[in-house]
């Protein structure tokens, strides 16, 4: 992981100083014990950085001095502050296997669960992420818990799926709760519903959570449009208003939550190799990269597109495998963070249901990092579906 090694000799250190890079990097500071504790952090300039650390110390000064305890230095050269600190982690995971989450201060990303596996399926909120090959599915990365809570919350109020979190034993005795007394809730915990109706109505919250909801705007659009056409026009403005009510909802879906047993992205960063930009693979929310990418390849760009030289490199660079559940809960943890910051530099492209990229807008974002444009502007959620007019009554 780390690509550059040099050996520190205090006498020398004028001359190892000007050999490095002036650069964002990852490095590692040894000890002349090999089993000694190292010291591993990221910077935005590693030449000021191991200045400031194995300089001659100066006289009445607190700061860090470790000139006399280092030996090796060992360092990678980074092209983006996302670069930075996945290779950090990866780093002291290898260094700190017990203490490395800490160290980061790594928080895992809130998902929606869809407990699947439970007889009467629910949904919940979650951090913890199981087998991406089970049958309970998890979207996300939501910036916050309450974010996540609040988009699942307002979802349901559209469909009448449980919201209780008990496993249920029905019984046509049991006086059911406030949701089924509203008509909110198919009930199942006394039998106000055939296991079929149930299963149906989980079969539509899945579909909605798939889809982004447009499975949900395209079954109310095409009511409303029935009911219009057989002149029930209070039904049909009814709806409308429910249609109304989903766009807020949706909304509140940013365009980093997916499906992550289906979630495929790219990731485009500045790269330290020059004339090249540095990508990463983002597999059923595990991270693998970089891969460096160069923008004019002169072997090949008579015979190629950069569409087809994007696809051959993707296609030849293998996605991630995390060992763990909680390795890939660990790279989501770094993928949210990234996300959702305020300065967040370089740019996502998300597949498609089919898994294909929008190769026309990587292209152009890969353009964009390149030069150090701003990124496009992209709308956080599904864009609501275009609306017919209001129907009038008596019209």
């Amino acid at each position: 992981m780390l690509t550059d090694r040099i050996e520190f000799q205090p006498e020398r250190d004028n001359d190892i100083f000007s050999a490095i890079a002036a650069a964002p990097a990852v490095f590692l500071l040894r000890g002349e014990d090999a089993s000694s504790e190292p010291y591993v952090s990221k910077t935005a300039n590693l030449q000021r950085r191991l200045q400031r650390l194995l300089s001659a110390p100066e006289e009445h000064t607190k700061h860090l001095n470790l000139r006399h305890r280092v030996r090796w230095i060992e360092y990678k050269l980074t092209g983006s502050d996302f670069e930075s600190g996945f290779v950090l982690y990866q780093i002291l995971r290898a260094a700190f296997p017990e203490t490395y989450s800490n160290r980061l201060r790594l928080r895992f990303a809130p998902l929606v669960k869809l407990h699947l596996e439970n007889e009467f399926p629910r949904a919940s909120i979650t951090t913890r992420l199981g087998r991406v090959s089970g049958k309970n599915l998890y979207y996300g990365p939501f910036a916050s818990r309450v974010a996540a809570e609040k988009f699942m919350n307002d979802a349901l109020d559209f469909f009448k799926m449980r919201r209780c979190v008990d496993d249920l034993h029905p019984d046509p005795k049991f006086p059911g709760c406030i949701y089924s007394e509203m008509r909110m809730c198919l009930a199942p915990c006394f039998r106000g519903c055939t296991d079929d109706e149930y299963r149906a109505e989980v079969v539509r919250v899945e579909d909605f959570l798939n889809t982004r909801g447009e499975s949900l705007k395209r079954q109310m659009a095409a009511e409303r449009d029935s009911a219009s056409a057989k002149m029930e026009f209070e039904t049909a403005a009814a709806i409308h208003s429910r249609l109304d009510k989903l766009a807020p909802v949706l909304q509140q879906l940013p365009e980093f939550a997916h499906r992550i047993d289906k979630l495929f992205a790219v990731i485009v960063q500045k790269s330290v190799q020059p004339d090249s930009v540095a990508m990463f693979r983002v597999d059923e929310g595990a991270l693998t990269g970089p891969l460096e990418f160069p923008i004019s390849d002169t072997e090949h760009t008579k015979s190629q597109s950069m569409e087809a030289r994007i696809q051959a490199a993707l296609a030849a660079f293998p996605g991630a495998k995390p060992a763990s559940a909680i390795e890939r809960m660990e790279h989501l943890a770094i993928l949210r963070r990234w996300c959702y910051r305020g300065t967040r530099a370089g740019e996502i492209f998300f597949a498609d249901a089919k898994g294909e990229l929008p190769m026309r807008r990587l292209v152009r974002g890969i353009g964009r990092v390149y030069r150090g444009e701003a990124p496009e502007t992209t709308a956080f959620a599904t864009p609501a579906a275009p609306v017919q007019s209001k129907p009038q009554e008596g019209s």
